[in-house]
């Protein structure tokens, strides 16, 4: 039997905050299928981001393993962990982080551009900014491609983010809370969309939210607590 795409395995993460430790993360483990959509499911505080960037190779545990289609990430180079990050693993955050003097496309356009050298940015640049504009478009921002950020409402932002995200086409799709600053039918409206990306493409997506409202039609819902996950379904 294959490994599981994601598989994790007695995890522990903790910080200082001065003089006291806050153990976040007590030896938690799970695994993805390749194609599943994981909704997670914890209140504000509980360690879902602090998850999602171990996962996503943005910070390192104090142990336990992760390992990503079947390699262990702890033996992995710096570079490598860049690499993977950067053409594997989709991120969508809660606040956008979209970057304020760039356009709604520039901002699209950015992760293609950054695993691009100049020579293949020009051979290859056309197609990829293609492809940023039919994602937009299919996001209903195609009136929205110059707009810097400041003149998008809310939900456009998170779809912006969105497109950001896939525009390398990652198999792994990283969702922090991604309609937790959203009303409830802007929200359901983001929902839908990785939904729909989801069905059409089979990525795997591990999302975190706290509204258990949200995770409507994933595959399975697990609930962080204590540093550990419990399934539901």
């Amino acid at each position: 039997m294959s490994d599981p795409f994601i598989n994790v395995s007695g995890l522990h993460k903790s910080y200082r905050m001065g003089r006291v430790g806050l153990h976040v993360l007590r030896g938690l483990s799970f695994s993805v299928p390749a194609g599943e959509f994981v909704a997670i499911v914890g209140a504000s505080g509980s360690g879902k981001s602090t998850l999602l960037h171990l996962i996503g190779l943005l910070d390192r545990a104090d142990r336990g393993t992760i390992r990503f289609d079947g390699q262990d990430t702890r033996k992995m180079s710096g570079h490598q962990r860049n690499r993977i990050r950067c053409r594997e693993i989709g991120f969508v955050f809660q606040f956008y982080h979209l970057l304020p003097e760039l356009n709604t496309l520039e901002n699209v356009l950015l992760p293609g551009k950054v695993d691009a050298s100049i020579l293949t940015w020009v051979s290859r640049g056309a197609k990829v900014r293609e492809r940023a504009i039919e994602i937009l478009e299919r996001m209903g921002l195609k009136d929205r491609l110059k707009h810097r950020p400041k003149e998008l409402s809310g939900g456009e932002r998170q779809r912006t983010a969105i497109a950001r995200a896939l525009i390398n086409r990652p198999r792994l799709l990283l969702a922090d809370e991604p309609t937790g600053n959203l009303d409830s039918r802007t929200g359901a409206r983001i929902m839908e969309i990785l939904k729909q990306f989801h069905e059409e493409t089979n990525q795997t997506i591990l999302m975190v939210t706290h509204d258990p409202d949200m995770t409507r039609g994933t595959d399975r819902v697990l609930h962080l607590r204590d540093g550990r996950l419990e399934g539901t379904r």
